[in-house]
């Protein structure tokens, strides 16, 4: 009985090594605008940044879809750009506009970023509130954007397509460049310590822009500072997993995996799981990777996708999720019917 109760949870387990039959589950961007107690929530207190801020509010957030479909992982409900945010840039979310950060960096000019460790604060709160309410078979996941992906924002001010603001400055400018890479890994480091110390259990590093970089610039700006992160908070937190998800890695996958130190690799949905299980390291959890499109199609299109990620991905670790974040328009029932299908043993 003693041994039963320290066990890890099935997720926690998974990125220490574990294969489980059925997989864990947890869903990116599973609390949020989809769920219609989330959109009630937003209509009472306000604004996205509101509601990030208010540890009550994004606890309650978190929870919700843990209430309604019973995952493996709760998400601490935040975004990648408070970490900006805490380094002095100004944060907004406009009314069907994505974020924006004044002022935008594009000039390479960094002289004004001064951090700010109180900034995170609440979302230590929240951290700590969630890892309280849920029950211990389930493992609080905290999160932080990679180096990359938030300096694009922060140049550009801020998203975009091809990142070609960021990439020119990357280009014409390294050094330059390099000492705000280096800025980012310092908060980032302090901030995931944060979350571990509040009570985060694993972490995922998000690179959702690593797929815009060649090979020579994926090798500088993500695979470098992400193994200098991961090498960082080993030293501190030795014991807890890191989950990295460089989207759009495609082949440079194999080499992220291998370079960084990262526990886990999310694979994005244009990645076909066979291949990855050839090329990454064996034994190496695996997170992935249902298309969030196949998702809101539901039917047989679903239940062939859950079945050939399940089956490619058998021999190894694995939790299940999306490729992306789960979409806004995704049918409550069609993520029913995903549960459904993974509580089956293959």
């Amino acid at each position: 009985m003693a041994d039963q109760l320290h066990q890890d949870p099935p997720l926690l387990a998974v990125l220490k090594g574990e294969r489980r039959d059925p997989p864990p589950v947890w869903l990116m961007r599973q609390a949020g605008r989809y769920l219609p107690e989330y959109r009630a929530l937003r209509a009472e207190k306000g604004g996205f940044l509101e509601l990030v801020y208010d540890s009550d509010a994004a606890a309650e957030i978190t929870i919700q879809p843990l209430k309604r479909f019973g995952m493996d992982g709760a998400i601490l409900f935040s975004d990648i750009l408070i970490v900006p945010h805490a380094m002095g840039q100004g944060l907004s979310f406009g009314p069907g506009e994505g974020p924006q950060l004044t002022p935008a960096l594009h000039d390479g000019d960094f002289s004004q970023l001064e951090p700010n460790p109180l900034h995170f604060a609440k979302i230590y709160e929240t951290v700590a509130k969630v890892r309280k309410a849920i029950d211990p078979s389930v493992t609080m996941l905290g999160f932080a954007g990679s180096p990359w992906t938030i300096a694009t924002y922060m140049v550009a001010g801020h998203g975009s397509k091809d990142q070609a603001e960021t990439r020119r400055l990357a280009y014409k400018d390294p050094a330059r460049f390099q000492a705000l890479i280096d800025r980012i890994v310092a908060v980032t480091v302090d901030y995931l310590s944060g979350q571990i110390e509040a009570g985060a259990q694993a972490i995922q590093l998000f690179d959702s822009w690593a797929g815009t970089l060649s090979p020579a610039q994926f090798e500088r700006w993500v695979i470098a500072p992400n193994a200098d992160i991961v090498g960082r908070l080993m030293v501190r937190h030795p014991d807890v997993p890191i989950i990295g998800f460089p989207k759009g890695a495609g082949a440079k996958l194999a080499a992220y995996a291998a370079e960084t130190g990262v526990d886990a690799v999310g694979l994005d949905e244009t990645v076909d799981p066979a291949w990855a299980d050839t090329m990454l390291p064996p034994g190496m959890p695996v997170q992935g990777n249902l298309d969030p499109l196949a998702l809101i199609a539901g039917g047989e299109a679903l239940e062939q996708a859950v079945t050939r990620i399940r089956h490619a991905l058998s021999g190894r670790p694995h939790i299940f999720n999306l490729g992306h974040g789960i979409l806004q328009d995704t049918p409550i029932e069609h993520v029913e019917h995903l549960f459904a299908l993974l509580k089956k043993p293959l």
